[in-house]
Protein backbone atom coordinates (compact mmCIF):
# COMPACT_ATOMS: atom_id res chain seq x y z
CA UNK A 1 0.00 0.00 0.00
CA UNK A 2 1.24 3.40 -0.84
CA UNK A 3 1.79 5.44 2.40
CA UNK A 4 1.60 9.12 0.55
CA UNK A 5 -1.93 8.58 -1.04
CA UNK A 6 -4.88 10.46 1.12
CA UNK A 7 -6.59 8.58 3.82
CA UNK A 8 -10.47 9.34 3.33
CA UNK A 9 -13.48 8.78 5.89
CA UNK A 10 -16.53 8.26 3.40
CA UNK A 11 -19.56 8.79 4.68
CA UNK A 12 -22.90 8.71 3.02
CA UNK A 13 -26.57 9.44 3.87
CA UNK A 14 -28.70 6.37 2.67
CA UNK A 15 -31.62 8.42 2.84
CA UNK A 16 -30.46 11.16 -0.03
CA UNK A 17 -28.19 9.39 -2.16
CA UNK A 18 -29.21 6.77 -4.19
CA UNK A 19 -27.65 2.95 -4.12
CA UNK A 20 -27.39 2.84 -7.94
CA UNK A 21 -24.28 5.24 -7.29
CA UNK A 22 -22.28 3.26 -5.20
CA UNK A 23 -19.37 1.51 -8.04
CA UNK A 24 -19.39 4.70 -9.47
CA UNK A 25 -18.93 6.74 -6.33
CA UNK A 26 -16.40 4.47 -5.01
CA UNK A 27 -14.34 4.46 -8.15
CA UNK A 28 -14.28 8.09 -7.93
CA UNK A 29 -12.84 8.14 -4.66
CA UNK A 30 -10.13 5.38 -5.20
CA UNK A 31 -8.55 8.25 -7.82
CA UNK A 32 -8.43 10.94 -4.29
CA UNK A 33 -6.93 8.36 -2.34
CA UNK A 34 -8.13 5.33 0.04
CA UNK A 35 -11.05 5.31 1.74
CA UNK A 36 -9.91 4.07 5.18
CA UNK A 37 -13.56 4.62 6.64
CA UNK A 38 -17.23 3.73 4.55
CA UNK A 39 -20.19 4.18 6.84
CA UNK A 40 -23.57 4.51 5.37
CA UNK A 41 -26.00 6.12 8.10
CA UNK A 42 -30.12 5.22 7.80
CA UNK A 43 -33.14 3.82 9.52
CA UNK A 44 -32.72 0.44 8.66
CA UNK A 45 -35.85 -0.89 9.64
CA UNK A 46 -37.31 1.66 7.25
CA UNK A 47 -38.17 -0.61 3.65
CA UNK A 48 -37.44 2.31 1.64
CA UNK A 49 -33.59 1.53 2.38
CA UNK A 50 -34.25 -1.82 1.03
CA UNK A 51 -32.58 -1.08 -2.13
CA UNK A 52 -29.22 0.15 -0.16
CA UNK A 53 -29.12 -3.63 1.81
CA UNK A 54 -28.34 -5.82 -1.26
CA UNK A 55 -24.75 -3.42 -1.65
CA UNK A 56 -23.98 -3.00 1.50
CA UNK A 57 -21.58 -6.31 2.41
CA UNK A 58 -20.43 -6.39 -1.40
CA UNK A 59 -18.82 -3.12 -1.14
CA UNK A 60 -17.82 -2.67 2.43
CA UNK A 61 -20.05 -0.36 3.75
CA UNK A 62 -20.60 0.18 7.25
CA UNK A 63 -24.14 0.43 7.64
CA UNK A 64 -25.02 3.28 10.95
CA UNK A 65 -28.43 2.72 12.56
CA UNK A 66 -29.88 5.71 13.23
CA UNK A 67 -33.79 5.14 14.43
CA UNK A 68 -35.84 8.29 13.22
CA UNK A 69 -37.32 9.23 16.98
CA UNK A 70 -39.25 12.15 15.50
CA UNK A 71 -41.46 12.58 12.44
CA UNK A 72 -40.12 15.49 10.72
CA UNK A 73 -36.91 15.47 11.92
CA UNK A 74 -33.48 14.07 10.12
CA UNK A 75 -31.95 11.79 13.00
CA UNK A 76 -29.46 10.68 10.25
CA UNK A 77 -28.23 14.27 9.37
CA UNK A 78 -27.21 14.55 13.03
CA UNK A 79 -25.47 10.87 13.79
CA UNK A 80 -23.24 11.70 10.17
CA UNK A 81 -22.60 15.12 11.57
CA UNK A 82 -21.68 13.85 15.13
CA UNK A 83 -19.36 11.38 13.72
CA UNK A 84 -17.95 13.49 11.06
CA UNK A 85 -16.27 15.79 14.39
CA UNK A 86 -15.09 12.42 15.98
CA UNK A 87 -13.19 11.59 13.15
CA UNK A 88 -11.71 15.32 12.56
CA UNK A 89 -10.42 15.26 16.26
CA UNK A 90 -8.49 11.50 15.71
CA UNK A 91 -6.29 13.63 13.13
CA UNK A 92 -6.22 10.50 11.09
CA UNK A 93 -7.77 11.95 8.05
CA UNK A 94 -6.41 13.86 5.14
CA UNK A 95 -10.19 14.23 3.42
CA UNK A 96 -13.84 13.34 4.11
CA UNK A 97 -16.03 12.38 1.35
CA UNK A 98 -20.03 13.49 2.32
CA UNK A 99 -22.40 11.69 -0.05
CA UNK A 100 -25.92 13.59 0.14
CA UNK A 101 -27.95 16.23 -1.95
CA UNK A 102 -28.97 17.37 1.64
CA UNK A 103 -28.11 21.33 2.71
CA UNK A 104 -27.96 20.55 6.01
CA UNK A 105 -23.99 19.19 5.74
CA UNK A 106 -22.88 22.92 4.43
CA UNK A 107 -21.74 24.32 7.90
CA UNK A 108 -20.23 20.75 8.57
CA UNK A 109 -18.28 21.04 4.92
CA UNK A 110 -16.86 24.33 6.32
CA UNK A 111 -15.92 23.38 9.18
CA UNK A 112 -13.74 19.97 8.05
CA UNK A 113 -11.95 22.86 5.30
CA UNK A 114 -11.65 25.70 8.56
CA UNK A 115 -9.68 22.32 10.08
CA UNK A 116 -7.03 22.09 7.40
CA UNK A 117 -9.03 19.00 5.79
CA UNK A 118 -10.08 18.53 2.30
CA UNK A 119 -14.08 17.95 1.48
CA UNK A 120 -14.98 16.65 -1.48
CA UNK A 121 -19.03 16.42 -1.78
CA UNK A 122 -21.15 13.93 -3.73
CA UNK A 123 -25.05 14.71 -4.47
CA UNK A 124 -27.77 14.92 -7.11
CA UNK A 125 -27.99 18.63 -9.52
CA UNK A 126 -30.44 19.42 -7.16
CA UNK A 127 -28.04 19.83 -4.74
CA UNK A 128 -28.63 23.73 -2.89
CA UNK A 129 -25.60 25.96 -3.41
CA UNK A 130 -24.54 26.32 -0.42
CA UNK A 131 -23.39 22.99 0.19
CA UNK A 132 -21.48 22.97 -2.91
CA UNK A 133 -19.62 25.66 -2.57
CA UNK A 134 -18.76 24.75 1.31
CA UNK A 135 -16.73 21.64 -0.54
CA UNK A 136 -13.59 21.75 -2.36
CA UNK A 137 -14.65 19.89 -4.84
CA UNK A 138 -18.51 18.68 -5.52
CA UNK A 139 -19.20 15.53 -7.89
CA UNK A 140 -22.79 15.59 -9.50
CA UNK A 141 -23.44 11.57 -8.59
CA UNK A 142 -25.57 11.78 -12.05
CA UNK A 143 -21.83 11.85 -13.60
CA UNK A 144 -20.95 8.41 -11.86
CA UNK A 145 -23.98 6.44 -13.59
CA UNK A 146 -24.09 7.93 -16.75
CA UNK A 147 -25.03 5.60 -19.62
CA UNK A 148 -23.81 5.97 -23.00
CA UNK A 149 -27.24 7.27 -24.42
CA UNK A 150 -27.65 10.07 -21.25
CA UNK A 151 -23.67 10.66 -22.71
CA UNK A 152 -25.01 11.77 -25.81
CA UNK A 153 -27.58 13.25 -24.73
CA UNK A 154 -25.94 15.57 -22.15
CA UNK A 155 -23.42 16.79 -25.34
CA UNK A 156 -26.19 19.37 -25.89
CA UNK A 157 -26.03 20.78 -22.81
CA UNK A 158 -22.36 22.31 -24.41
CA UNK A 159 -24.14 24.47 -26.91
CA UNK A 160 -27.30 25.36 -24.22
CA UNK A 161 -24.78 27.19 -22.23
CA UNK A 162 -21.75 27.31 -24.42
CA UNK A 163 -21.42 31.56 -23.82
CA UNK A 164 -20.99 30.43 -19.76
CA UNK A 165 -18.71 27.88 -19.83
CA UNK A 166 -16.56 29.45 -22.38
CA UNK A 167 -15.95 32.74 -20.16
CA UNK A 168 -15.20 29.90 -17.60
CA UNK A 169 -12.75 28.19 -19.18
CA UNK A 170 -11.47 31.29 -20.88
CA UNK A 171 -11.27 33.33 -17.44
CA UNK A 172 -9.20 30.23 -16.05
CA UNK A 173 -6.95 30.29 -18.89
CA UNK A 174 -5.83 33.92 -18.36
CA UNK A 175 -5.71 33.38 -14.84
CA UNK A 176 -3.03 30.72 -14.70
CA UNK A 177 -1.36 31.85 -18.25
CA UNK A 178 3.05 32.31 -18.14
CA UNK A 179 5.53 34.75 -19.25
CA UNK A 180 5.52 32.77 -22.52
CA UNK A 181 1.29 32.84 -23.04
CA UNK A 182 0.63 29.57 -22.36
CA UNK A 183 -1.42 27.67 -19.34
CA UNK A 184 -0.83 24.64 -17.61
CA UNK A 185 -3.54 22.08 -18.22
CA UNK A 186 -3.25 21.08 -14.43
CA UNK A 187 -3.50 24.77 -13.29
CA UNK A 188 -6.37 25.35 -15.14
CA UNK A 189 -8.58 22.25 -13.51
CA UNK A 190 -7.40 23.66 -10.35
CA UNK A 191 -8.14 26.68 -10.96
CA UNK A 192 -11.97 25.98 -12.53
CA UNK A 193 -12.66 23.99 -9.28
CA UNK A 194 -11.18 26.88 -7.33
CA UNK A 195 -14.09 29.19 -9.07
CA UNK A 196 -16.71 26.21 -9.43
CA UNK A 197 -16.63 23.45 -6.64
CA UNK A 198 -18.94 21.55 -9.38
CA UNK A 199 -17.41 22.29 -12.46
CA UNK A 200 -16.96 18.86 -14.13
CA UNK A 201 -16.26 18.23 -18.15
CA UNK A 202 -18.68 14.50 -17.33
CA UNK A 203 -21.66 17.55 -17.29
CA UNK A 204 -21.08 18.84 -20.51
CA UNK A 205 -20.85 14.82 -21.87
CA UNK A 206 -16.75 14.95 -22.07
CA UNK A 207 -14.55 12.60 -19.65
CA UNK A 208 -11.84 14.72 -19.30
CA UNK A 209 -10.97 18.36 -18.86
CA UNK A 210 -8.69 17.99 -22.14
CA UNK A 211 -11.51 16.42 -24.26
CA UNK A 212 -13.76 19.46 -23.36
CA UNK A 213 -11.26 22.20 -24.00
CA UNK A 214 -10.51 20.71 -27.46
CA UNK A 215 -14.31 20.38 -28.06
CA UNK A 216 -14.67 24.28 -27.47
CA UNK A 217 -12.55 24.82 -30.61
CA UNK A 218 -11.30 28.35 -29.92
CA UNK A 219 -7.88 27.23 -27.70
CA UNK A 220 -4.99 25.99 -28.88
CA UNK A 221 -3.09 23.24 -27.00
CA UNK A 222 0.82 22.32 -27.20
CA UNK A 223 2.25 19.27 -25.66
CA UNK A 224 5.56 18.46 -24.63
CA UNK A 225 7.89 16.21 -25.74
CA UNK A 226 7.49 13.17 -24.04
CA UNK A 227 11.33 12.11 -24.65
CA UNK A 228 12.15 15.11 -22.01
CA UNK A 229 11.25 13.08 -19.64
CA UNK A 230 7.96 14.68 -18.10
CA UNK A 231 4.70 15.08 -20.79
CA UNK A 232 2.62 18.25 -20.11
CA UNK A 233 -0.48 19.56 -21.79
CA UNK A 234 -0.58 23.60 -22.44
CA UNK A 235 -2.87 25.53 -23.69
CA UNK A 236 -3.79 29.44 -24.95
CA UNK A 237 -6.60 31.12 -26.75
CA UNK A 238 -6.00 31.00 -30.89
CA UNK A 239 -5.62 34.30 -32.51
CA UNK A 240 -8.65 33.76 -34.47
CA UNK A 241 -10.88 33.14 -31.63
CA UNK A 242 -14.92 33.52 -32.67
CA UNK A 243 -16.33 35.97 -30.40
CA UNK A 244 -17.52 35.36 -26.98
CA UNK A 245 -19.78 38.37 -27.04
CA UNK A 246 -22.56 36.42 -29.69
Amino acid sequence: MNQNQARLAVLIDADNSQPSIIAGLLDEIAGHGIASVKRIYGDWTDTKLKGWKNVLLEHGLHPMQQFAYTTGKNATDSAMIIDAMDLLYTKNFDGFCIVSSDSDFTRLASRIRESGVKVLGFGEQKTPKSFIGACDKFIYTENLRRTPTAEIVTTHKIKHDEKALLALVRNAVEDTTNEAGWSYMGAIGQNLINKSPEFDPRSYGYKKLIDLIEGLGVFELKYSDPLSGSQSIHVRLRRNKRSYEK
